[in-house]
């Protein structure tokens, strides 16, 4: 599967089928740091990625008010 990590405008491949949860810990990422998302989708840790898809892993920013 292609992977594209975000903001850092990275691009990786994993192959095979595999839960997302998964792949984040493969990829030495915190759970909970990331939104993962396929085509129009929001994943969650128990969804299955094919070979062949192509996600976003987008890191989840947030900010205090002042």
């Amino acid at each position: 599967m292609q992977i594209r990590l975000e903001p850092q405008g990275k691009e990786l491949t994993v192959t095979g089928r595999r839960r997302v949860g998964d792949v984040i810990r493969q990829l030495g990422i915190v759970a909970g740091t990331v939104m993962v998302i396929r085509g129009d989708d929001l994943l969650t840790d128990d969804d299955v990625v094919e070979d062949e898809d192509a996600i976003e892993l987008r890191a989840v920013i947030s900010g205090g008010s002042r």
